[in-house]
Formats: structure tokens, sequence, C-alpha cells
């Protein structure tokens, strides 16, 4: 039995005559019947009641014409979905990413991925506790946004832009001249120096070119968070400049000459074809957006 002859049964159920059913589907009337007689013959189950001038549905046909209607019906929508993935149009994606692009790249990745892949279903995971490159490796994740490119024989990165690191304060604050004389004596409200992210030796490097250990009195790895505490005047901090894009109030970013990289990496040898697709949209997000690459 083949899916071919029960798209035939299917037919020839709703024509009831075999002329009109072969000249359908596009074969000869001895084929047809040929078919049909093969799969009654399989089946050991009579499908149609015929003579020299009617054919009809025994009770068997009508009960095989109602069930395989929807089985086919959901086969052909299987089939359908199967080739949106392998050609990189559907699917399931899951994207982990840094706090820093939500307001910023990542609405306009996803964006590009809405027009282009609208029948895509996407994960977003902004990881706390577990490294993008562990997610990537246990097959967490798919594809990986994050600050630095993974030294992995498995991982494929490159990078996507680069953006200045800000000095970020309230609004009229004595820094926003550019003058960071007394820098030293300020609270800062910072991501965990001690912590082993690329982002954290960053900062310590920053801190050290400047000849000091800062002040910190709130550790947060939310940059979010860290803005609004900014804006209240609790302290000051060092951020991407991708967080200006959320536009909060009474706070002044002020782009220093260290600047940090935005990478994309998924794994090596991906068999997934919209993995792929993904991640060339994620360079027509840039170019669109006018992302800078280093």
């Amino acid at each position: 039995m083949t899916i071919q002859q029960i798209r035939y049964f299917l037919v020839l159920s709703e024509e009831l005559h075999f002329w009109n059913t072969a000249d359908k589907v596009f074969i000869s009337q001895s084929s047809l019947s040929r078919q049909i007689k093969a799969l009654e013959d399989e089946l050991q189950i009579q499908l149609f009641e015929r003579d020299k001038r009617n054919v009809k549905l025994t009770n068997a046909g009508k009960f095989f014409q109602e069930h395989w209607s929807n089985v086919l019906k959901e086969f052909d929508q299987v089939l359908q979905q199967g080739k949106k993935i392998d050609e990189g149009k559907a699917g399931t994606i899951a994207i982990t990413y840094p706090g820093s692009i939500a307001y910023d790249f990542l609405p306009s990745f996803l964006e590009v991925l809405h027009s282009e892949l609208p029948e895509l279903k996407i994960e977003l995971i902004e990881p706390t506790d577990e490294s993008h490159e562990k997610l990537l490796i246990d097959f967490k994740t798919d594809i990986a946004l994050g600050r630095e490119k993974f030294d992995n024989a498995n991982i494929e990165s490159r990078i996507l832009y680069s953006e200045p690191m800000c000095l970020v304060v309230p609004k009229n604050h004595r820094f926003s001249t550019g003058d960071f004389t007394g820098i030293e004596d300020e609270k800062f409200i910072i991501s965990g120096l001690h912590q082993a992210t690329f982002f954290a030796a960053s900062l310590r490097s920053w801190f050290s070119k400047k000849g000091f250990e800062p002040k910190t009195v709130i550790e947060s790895d939310f940059g979010g968070m860290i803005i609004n505490l900014v804006s209240k005047g609790l302290g000051i901090s060092v951020l991407p400049l991708s967080f200006k894009s959320s536009q909060l109030e009474n706070v002044v970013f002020i782009e220093l000459e260290e600047t940090i990289d935005l990478f994309i990496s998924w794994r090596k040898k991906e068999l997934n074809n919209t993995v792929k697709k993904v991640i060339e949209l994620a360079d027509k997000a840039c170019e669109l957006g006018g992302y800078r690459n280093s």
C-alpha cells in the first residue's frame, strides 16, 4: 500500500467514476483500475462496488474514505512543514543572548526573523548560571549571541558588530563634561568583577587602566536594573552603549575609548538549515540597523 494508492482511492471515492478520476490524477483508466485492485487485494477488503455503469463505495470504503482523508491531510501538513524546515523556513530555534542587546539589536534581529521567517518559533534564553558555550555544547540552545568568541573546536563564532563601552551617570553629573577627575571616589553599580565572564574581564581591564579599584556599592548582572539604580542617583556604572536604547530618563551615556564586540556562535557542522538561515539573517539585521563591525 502506498500513499499514491490512497490518493487515487480518495479521488475515486469523490468522483465515483473511473474515467473522470483517471483524467484528474493524470493516469490511464486501466492503470487506475490496477492500482485500486492492488489496494483492495493487499487490504483484503472490497472498497468499491462496481458494474459496467456504476461505481459506489462499500461501507468499508466509506470508513476508509473518512479516516484516510484526515490522515492524508495531516501527512501533507507534516510533509510541508518538513520541507520548510529543510529549506530553513520553519521549525523552532533557541537563541541565548546577553541582556545588553535586549533594548537594541535583539528587537531589530527578531523583526527581521519575523519578516523573513514568519512561521519560525523562537525561544529566547538569557543565561544566568550556565555559560552560552555550555548551552551550545549540551544542545540546549542553537545560536548564542554573546560578548566573546569561544575557543572550542566544536563551536563556530564570528563577530557581528562592535560598540563603545560607556560611563553611565545620572543627568547633570559632573562627569557629563568628560572630565573624570576624582572618579576613584565615586560609588559604582556594576557586574561582579570576580566573575569569569568576558564582560567582567573587560571591566577589570578598564579599571586597571584607570589605576584604581572601584568602590562597588551594588553588584548586579542585569543592566536594566543597573540603569534604573543609576537614574536614582545611587551610583554610576560602566555598560555597553546598547543600553542607551532603553531611553531611561535622568541617565547619560558617555562613550569611552574601549569597545566591546557582539559575536554570534553556533555548533560546527550544523545540519539544521533553519539555524544556517537565522545566522544569515543576523548579518542582514546588522546591515539594516547600521551596526558597526570592528
